[in-house]
């Protein structure tokens, strides 16, 4: 028997549409389309496609991650930066991008609940623009690990590789 799509397959198509469209904006410096392609502002943090998105980015992410770093064989760095372009430790970054990060770091090591409960906290508790900085943070890494596995030949989710070759 064939594979059974779930009853929502259709809502998947439209979320990977979403994430392409805002993947798209982001990639050209359009941070404001970017966003607006997540949800409506001052919105987005109260729609469950925002949660969808993210889990969805970060997914990539770690997957992208596993290909660099040969499936674990090799560590991959991850650094928050502040303004200036110095390094900060994760618990002293601003309270979105530590959510970010967190988020990632379980994505990276398999705990797709962890993710999804740091995606929820962050969701239900900051305020509208944290929730942008976590979405653009999501955009962000996921060109630039995109960007780094084609330059060296690594598989990038499809619906990532779209965004650079449409």
């Amino acid at each position: 028997m064939g594979h059974v799509w779930a009853d929502d397959h259709g809502h998947e198509d439209a979320l990977l549409r979403k994430a392409q469209r805002a993947l798209v904006a982001a990639a050209l410096a359009d941070e404001e389309e970017a966003l607006a392609a997540v949800g409506p502002d001052g919105r987005r943090g109260e729609l469950p496609d925002t949660r969808g998105l993210m889990l969805l980015l970060f997914g990539a992410c770690s997957a992208m991650i596993a290909s660099l770093g040969d499936g674990g064989a090799r560590p991959v760095r991850v650094q928050v930066l502040d303004e200036t372009g110095e390094e900060v430790p994760i618990d002293q970054a601003d309270p979105p991008m530590r959510t970010a990060v967190r988020t990632l770091l379980a994505e990276v090591h398999g705990n797709t609940d962890a993710a999804a409960d740091q995606v929820e906290i962050a969701l239900a508790n900051a305020a509208p623009d944290e929730v942008d900085s976590v979405v653009l943070a999501a955009l962000h890494w996921t060109l630039r690990l995109a960007a780094e596995c084609l330059d060296r030949d690594l598989p990038v989710p499809e619906w990532v590789e779209a965004v650079f070759t449409d």
